[in-house]
């Protein structure tokens, strides 16, 4: 069986998380390039990921799709990178609580404010994330204590999170806080990060 990483992705979109990730770890991975509407719908794309969405990534006869779990899947698959806290560890449990809290409350509760919808007030209690502001309260509560979200080194969690902060205030679905901006510019300096971007950027269609 091949071993050999292909990933999935278009420029524009939420594989730049991914593409940022695969140049943490390291190992050596193909890229192809699929366009909505068009190659991301087709059959032959479908049969790996049935939602025509990327990003996705095959492992050998392994496919993942769905950016936070692709990224804990590669930090556990090439734990020398050191992109997750070691299995059983405690700094696991904040580890987990703040990929699923990216992948959960914050990119639901970003996304409806980018589509003009606001839970009313007295609904609060039925969602999920309760508010935007609750979100990122948590949020700047636990990174105003600390440089990173699961223990004192960078992280899979940290790659996530990061990059949703990022994108938030950049398109303004969300403000712009001390405690962000500080944790979003110290962590997108980072060689594999400034190398992802500038790989992304290249492929971007040409204005």
């Amino acid at each position: 069986m091949s071993d050999e990483l292909i990933f999935y992705t278009n420029p524009m979109s939420r594989g730049r998380i991914v593409r940022w990730m695969l140049e943490e770890v390291g190992q050596p991975y193909r890229t192809e390039l699929l366009d909505y509407g068009t190659t991301m719908k087709a059959p032959a794309y479908l049969a790996i990921n049935p939602m025509g969405k990327v990003p996705a990534l095959r492992h050998g006869d392994a496919i993942v799709t769905e950016a936070a779990a692709i990224c804990a899947y590669l930090a556990d698959a090439f734990p020398q990178a050191g992109l997750a806290p070691a299995p059983g560890s405690r700094e696991r449990a904040a580890y987990y609580r703040w990929l699923f809290f990216g992948a959960g409350p914050v990119e639901s509760a970003v996304t409806n404010k980018a589509m003009g919808f606001q839970i009313p007030a007295e609904r609060a209690g039925s969602s999920g994330y309760g508010s935007l502001d609750a979100v990122l309260n948590a949020l700047e509560g636990t990174l105003s204590h600390g440089d990173y979200l699961a223990g004192n080194r960078f992280s899979a969690a940290d790659l996530y999170v990061g990059s949703q902060l990022g994108w938030g205030m950049q398109f303004g679905t969300i403000e712009k806080r001390p405690a962000f901006e500080r944790y979003a510019a110290r962590i997108t300096s980072r060689p594999a990060a400034v190398r992802a971007r500038e790989i992304d950027d290249a492929l971007l269609p040409k204005k």
